[in-house]
């Protein structure tokens, strides 16, 4: 397996940022893109539950109509791909037995095998602090996912845009959520960065390491 050397890594994340302007002329190569759709398939979340749905937005009309729905930031119709992140509502009985199945067929092992483990999990969604905000919890394993695009993105020389501001109730009803066991929380542009981004040379603003970390 190929690894980055620690000295990569930092310059992979130094050199991303939130691009403020996209080159709509330049594409992403389509294997580039599977290994970035991958990475959210792979993206960790809690028990595993994966709450979450990625609607990858290609349609130019659909975009334009985003785009009004996000104080008009040009990134949403730039980039090359947008992809709009939405969470689970709620999370149910049904929702863990659905999950216990697909990891009994994975494993190879019987359901029953994974009850006691299956009833940890359905207690924790009834009674544990996330049962009180089950949407807010949800939306708490996507924005991993969300990371885990920027970070897969950032290793390649893809840039991306975590997008916050926009009417999450509209984007709903353009995307046809409303109704559904899906909402919209966030979204992220994904391409490459203009060359008259003036964001792009900008220097990070960070507190200092010995400001956010403490060992203890």
């Amino acid at each position: 397996m190929t690894t980055l050397t620690p000295e990569q890594l930092l310059e992979r994340l130094n050199w991303r940022y939130a691009v403020k302007k996209f080159d709509p002329d330049k594409k992403i190569p389509a294997d580039v893109w599977a290994a970035l759709e991958q990475s959210l398939v792979l993206a960790p979340s809690s028990f595993g539950l994966q709450p979450w749905k990625f609607l990858v937005v290609d349609d130019a009309a659909l975009r334009e109509q985003l785009r009004a729905a996000s104080w008009n930031q040009s990134q949403v119709v730039d980039a090359d791909r947008y992809v709009v992140i939405t969470a689970l509502r709620t999370t149910t009985e049904d929702d863990v037995d659905r999950y216990i199945e697909h990891q009994c067929a994975a494993h190879g092992t019987e359901v029953s095998a994974l009850k006691g483990y299956r009833d940890v999990i359905a207690g924790f969604l009834v009674k544990s602090w996330a049962a009180k905000d089950l949407f807010g919890w949800n939306a708490r394993q996507a924005y991993i996912a969300l990371g885990q695009l920027m970070n897969g993105a950032a290793a390649m020389g893809v840039d991306t845009c975590p997008m916050e501001g926009v009417d999450m109730a509209r984007y709903d009803e353009l995307l046809g959520l409303k109704g559904t066991r899906y909402a919209t929380l966030c979204a992220c542009a994904v391409g490459y960065r203009s060359a008259e981004d003036k964001y792009a040379g900008a220097p990070k603003v960070r507190y200092p390491l010995d400001q956010v970390i403490e060992h203890r």
